[in-house]
């Protein structure tokens, strides 16, 4: 059995509209998703152990069970025990390159990475679908993060219909190091704000393009119109977490102040984007936004939107 390397790239969200909760304990969503070029790097090395190990340089980074990609490797070995067995433990190394608890799904596209490489690794033959199946088991992001893309996803994000790809804008991204937003904080705190207006009758939930913000979006993103997309970017989670987090706050508003098609934070946070027509654009809002705010704990980076997902670098045949 031979190494595989992958490319794990991140994603943002166009459009988060929170709907309603879901029976199991979960909202139910709507989103847009994007793939972004901005990737972590995959290996996983045979190591002639039964272990799974999980390396990464950086230090925020859990080398533990709690890490994604070892739950996806630990969830091959169960779902395919004789192979696991027969094939022995994996060194999952991560070159990490998206930042971390940045609302742009780094850990949920390692694990999506460590799917990819064992189902090649082991020569399962699983079709995409398959395997996005079992990421639904562990992750809702991990799904999207397999194929990537421009998708819509319902459901608690798990269930995606793949759009036509936005692969030619570009986007500023900016994220304080220090400032880290609990997912399951904004989401319980949404709840407790704006539950009275959550929608949970079935029929209302069905139709992914039926609300009033996803389904200009799709048209605007069907017509590859730029300037229209920017417009029409939503993310319900700011109503609880700009509030909450005045820098969050403020970058958002620098960043928007410096041009571009439209500016939102991505996800629960802290990260924020503007997206831009050009790259040319994108490197003067990123030298705009890093003289107002010249703070040494605020990165940022210039990357384009992508139209794939997971990508194999390396699989030496038996």
């Amino acid at each position: 059995m031979h190494s595989v390397s992958l490319i794990a790239p991140g994603k943002i969200n166009l459009d988060l509209e929170i709907i309603g909760d879901r029976p199991d304990g979960y909202h139910s969503l709507i989103m847009i998703l994007q793939s972004i070029k901005l990737a972590d790097k995959i290996l996983l090395h045979p190591n002639g152990t039964d272990l799974l190990r999980v390396t990464c340089h950086h230090r925020e980074v859990p080398s533990n069970q709690d890490n994604l990609a070892y739950k996806a490797a630990a969830l091959m070995q169960k779902e395919f025990p004789s192979l696991g067995a027969n094939y022995g433990g994996l060194d999952i190394i991560i070159e990490k390159h998206l930042p971390v608890a940045a609302g742009l799904a780094g850990g949920s596209a390692d694990a999506a990475a460590v799917l990819v490489g064992i189902n090649l690794m082991w020569d399962l033959g699983l079709t995409q679908p398959e395997i996005e199946e079992l990421a639904a088991k562990f992750g809702s992001d991990i799904p999207f993060c397999v194929g990537g893309g421009t998708a819509i996803a319902t459901g608690r994000g798990e269930k995606l219909d793949s759009i036509t790809p936005l692969d030619h804008l570009w986007l500023v991204l900016a994220k304080y190091r220090s400032i880290t937003v609990s997912t399951p904080w904004a989401y319980k705190t949404y709840r407790s704000v704006f539950g009275h207006t959550y929608i949970n009758e079935p029929a209302s939930l069905a139709s992914p393009t039926a609300h009033i913000h996803s389904r200009p979006l799709v048209k605007a993103i069907q017509q590859k119109n730029a300037a229209e997309i920017g417009k029409l970017l939503h993310n319900d989670l700011e109503k609880v977490v700009l509030p909450e987090f005045p820098k969050i706050n403020q970058l958002r508003e620098t960043c928007q102040n410096a041009g571009g098609l439209g500016t939102m934070m991505s996800g629960s946070g802290p990260s924020v984007f503007t997206l831009c027509a050009s790259e040319t654009e994108a490197e003067a809002i990123q030298q705009q936004v890093r003289a107002k705010i010249p703070d040494p704990d605020l990165e940022l980076w210039v990357t384009q939107l992508c139209s794939h997902g997971i990508q194999v670098i390396s699989h030496p045949k038996h």
